[in-house]
């Protein structure tokens, strides 16, 4: 009967001291309450309990990567957009913790995910898109200004991936495009202006020294001659036949050549009309008074039906031209 009575002792005992320690890793703190009442924390290490009387609550001080669900994000230039992000944080007051939010887990998810749509629906796609750095930073602070009260510091807040509609991709590609293009034309017309400046500058040297036009001329052709060419070009100067072109211009403006020298004077036609002379063919008078030109067509000859040629009036002043009906009918 003593035996089985200090078997009983001895099976409380131990009941009591597993009741009443309690160890605590590096990571973690116990929060004691004593009835109820608050005690502070206790760890790391060994931990000594009043059975039945004191409860302890463990909590973890190591850092809690939260992952942000996709939020469905409206930006401020009216584009959807779905955004998901990661938040770590660590729970640096454990009173905190336990007695001022129920689950800080949970409530610190809650936050981030409406600070990520609130922050997010303020910025432009262009902003979110090229200053991600920026609107991380206010994420974090506004998440850690929240949790503030609760023990938890919130470290770092990033952006892990912004999925836009596919139509708005390719607006932006294209955007892009056109941006590469316009640099492209921009650097391209910059190059031109440069080397025109330089060519500028390279006729004023070579303006001073015609001798280095001559080399420049060799140093084109060594450069053609590289590739095998069957195309022999060579460059004649303009100095070396100017005279030539000169005295060509001087020749045909005098009245020195020779071949318009050798020519005959062509006669002179005047438009007086001469005094009306009748022939033995009955044609009256001459248009003029000096030969007819060698080049003048010679009349046609009356034919055999024509009616026979007029008599001039013999009253008829000597200057005074004959009258169309006088005339034969190749010469009205």
């Amino acid at each position: 009967m003593i035996l089985l009575v200090l078997i009983v002792i001895v099976v409380v005992g131990f009941a009591f001291l597993a009741a009443s320690v309690r160890v605590l890793r590096e990571y973690e703190r116990g929060v004691v309450f004593r009835l109820g009442r608050l005690m502070g924390e206790k760890g790391p290490g060994l931990t000594l309990l009043i059975p039945f009387i004191d409860q302890m609550v463990k909590v973890s001080l190591r850092t809690v990567a939260l992952n942000i669900p996709p939020q469905e994000v409206i930006t401020r230039d009216n584009v959807p957009a779905r955004v998901n992000a990661v938040a770590y944080f660590a729970v640096v007051g454990p009173n905190d913790s336990v007695n001022k939010v129920e689950d800080f887990l949970q409530a610190t998810s809650q936050i981030a995910q409406t600070t990520l749509r609130s922050v997010l629906g303020k910025a432009e796609l262009d902003t979110l898109l090229s200053e991600r750095e920026r609107l991380n930073e206010d994420l974090q602070k506004i998440i850690d200004d929240q949790t503030e009260p609760w023990g938890v510091k919130v470290s770092i807040v990033e952006i892990k991936d912004v999925e836009i509609p596919q139509q708005m991709q390719r607006a932006m590609a294209r955007q892009a495009e056109a941006e590469r293009e316009r640099r492209a034309k921009v650097i391209n017309a910059e190059g031109e202006y440069q080397a025109s400046e330089r060519l500028s500058q390279a006729a004023d040297v070579i303006s001073q020294n015609p001798a280095t036009l001559q080399l420049r001329y060799l140093q084109t052709l060594g450069e053609i001659g590289v590739n095998q060419n069957s195309t022999v070009v060579f460059p004649l100067p303009i100095d070396l036949i100017r005279p030539f072109l000169e005295g060509f211009g001087d020749g045909g403006g005098s009245g020195d050549d020779p071949a318009r020298s050798a020519r005959p004077p062509r006669p002179e036609v005047s438009l007086d009309p001469g005094p009306a002379a009748v022939g033995p063919s009955g044609v009256g008078g001459a248009l003029g008074s000096g030969a007819a030109p060698p080049d003048a067509v010679p009349p046609r000859e009356a034919e055999p039906s024509a009616a026979p040629p007029a008599r001039a009036d013999p009253e008829a002043e000597p200057g005074t031209p004959p009258s169309p009906s006088e005339l034969p009918p190749s010469r009205r």
